[in-house]
């Protein structure tokens, strides 16, 4: 038996209920307490799943938490990631990892120099669907891969979220907030990002809240909401990206993949589960359905749970720092190239995540 490993919460949001409801799956994770600086959301979640409700600086304090989640909005990813480092325990993120570059460097060389890991969702890539994807890449189901689409397109959040303002200041726009999710899935495919160019630009000012509490506020827009990219990878494919929270309607998937000798369509790199599509050589199309684990919407804290098994047996874990910090530079390349007119070369260079397959992983049957 592997030892449990001992976890906390930072930011009690939307999101936390997630990945307490997934925390259920993985005997490996033994959530401690959860903290968050409105102390009302904090004991909200700790009655909710039967934990201990600390303030931040008592969660730190505490000897027995070993690894901590920080589930606080973007602009805290930095400063609560460090002070995680600081009180020595384990740090994974949600995405993303910094709001820039140099935050991300910054966090992994305090986390480097205290002999810590650090891990960062998306963990998605991680499921069943984009795992047998990933499966018949490599296995040359499509022949050389040579290109690729990835689409989010969509009127914006501010239709259903209860406090969206955040998606509009700096760390936020489609390809902070979405741009993960895709970019991260294509690495698992493809290997890193070696190029890219981008245009990007902002057709509104402001936006209109309709989802309660806030319905009839307007939120200033300091960040580009239509984003195209062109990434080149460094085994030679190159995948239109497209990111966009001003699109009313499209038809277009959400992945595809062209090779040599055939074209794969993936499920939305959002989720876990969903059924691809392979194309054969008769010119007709095959529905693949996932066939590795993890495809249920409560696995979103899959990448953790690797992430302590791999530090218990001494082996990298798969939704690494570096994996973040190497999405991240390809995000913030596409702005600056957007703003040159010229195309950037991405330096970062991360090892592709190693695939995940049945028994890998410790789960509750």
């Amino acid at each position: 038996m592997v030892k449990r490993m001992s976890v906390g919460i930072i930011g009690c949001g939307n999101i936390s209920e997630t990945y307490l409801k997934s925390a259920k799956a993985f005997p490996l994770l033994d959530l401690r307490a959860v903290a968050d600086l409105d102390p009302n959301a904090s004991r909200k979640r700790a009655s909710q799943f039967n934990l201990q409700a600390m303030t931040v600086d008592e969660l730190l304090a505490d000897p027995s938490i070993e690894m901590v989640i920080n589930l606080t909005v973007p602009k805290a990813h930095l400063p609560v990631g460090l002070s995680i480092i600081a009180a020595g325990k384990h740090l994974y993120s949600e995405k993303p990892l910094g709001l820039s570059s140099t935050e991300a460097a910054q966090l992994l060389a305090e986390a480097a120099h205290a002999n810590l890991r650090v891990g960062c969702a998306p963990d998605t890539f991680l499921g069943g669907a984009h795992q047998t994807c990933r499966k018949l890449v490599d296995e040359g189901a499509i022949g050389r891969p040579l290109g690729g689409t990835a689409i989010f397109m969509c009127p914006g959040h501010e239709r259903w979220h209860p406090a969206p303002g955040f998606y509009y200041v700096q760390g936020g726009g489609p390809v902070f907030d979405m741009g993960p999710y895709y970019i991260t899935a294509l690495v698992n495919l493809l290997g890193p990002v070696s190029h890219v160019m981008g245009m990007t630009s902002r057709p509104h000012e402001s936006r209109l809240v309709t989802s309660a509490p806030l319905a009839g506020t307007k939120l200033p827009v300091e960040v580009d909401t239509h984003v195209a990219g062109l990434l080149q990878f460094r085994n030679g494919a190159i995948v239109n990206l497209i990111m966009s929270f001003d699109v009313q309607l499209h038809r277009h998937t959400p992945m595809e993949l062209y090779g040599t000798a055939g074209t794969l369509v993936l499920p939305d790199p959002d989720e876990f589960g969903g059924t691809a599509a392979l194309s054969m050589p008769n010119g007709e199309w095959t529905s693949v359905h996932p066939a590795l684990p993890f495809t249920d919407r409560y696995c979103r804290i899959v990448g953790a749970a690797d992430m302590a098994q791999a530090i218990r047996e001494g082996r990298p874990h798969r939704a690494s720092g570096a994996l973040a910090a190497h999405v991240l530079d390809v995000i913030e390349s596409i702005g600056r190239s957007s703003q040159t007119a010229i195309g950037v070369e991405i330096a970062s260079s991360p090892s592709r995540p190693a695939p995940l397959g049945r028994g890998d992983l410790s789960v509750h049957s």
